[in-house]
């Protein structure tokens, strides 16, 4: 990311779910099933439970993250950044904006799901303050493991 451009994080709207479904087909579920339509994405983005948040550069879709609300857990539902603009703190402000919009002192843990073939996401995760908690065998299509992954919030009183 150069110094130019600036990252904007925003509520995505429902024009954008094309787009979104388009990386999340790229980037998230490459191998699979696609589950992320642009129908399935407009539902997310019209969902009050749920929160979907854009980040863009120059007006540029370069990654997104979902998040759905349940009393005091919460769900990460997809996380997703562009290839030319990963290791720029794009996915980190992303995480921190969701986290955010988990109120204050409301929800307790943030859980997700991760392919047990991604390390890299892994190790993002983790080093976001996420934890191992357990594997599912059978996840996901063509019967690969995902590892789900916890955060407990901490809230100031």
């Amino acid at each position: 990311m150069n110094n130019d451009d600036a990252l904007i994080l925003r509520a995505a709207h429902r024009s954008e779910a094309s787009e979104i479904a388009s990386i999340s087909r790229l980037q998230i579920e490459h191998g699979l099933n696609w589950r992320w339509t642009p129908k399935r994405i407009k539902t997310l983005i019209a969902d009050n439970q749920t929160t979907l948040v854009v980040a863009s550069m120059n007006g540029v879709i370069e990654g997104f993250g979902s998040m759905q609300f349940m009393n005091t857990k919460s769900h990460l539902i997809l996380l997703a950044v562009q290839p030319k603009s990963r290791r720029c703190g794009i996915g980190k402000a992303i995480v921190k904006w969701l986290e955010k919009a988990c109120g204050d002192g409301v929800v307790e843990r943030i859980w997700l799901e991760v392919r047990l073939s991604n390390q890299v996401a892994r190790r993002f995760y983790e080093a976001q303050g996420y934890r191992f908690v357990r594997t599912i065998r059978k996840y996901y299509a063509k019967d690969e493991a995902a590892i789900v992954m916890e955060k407990l919030i901490k809230h100031a009183n």
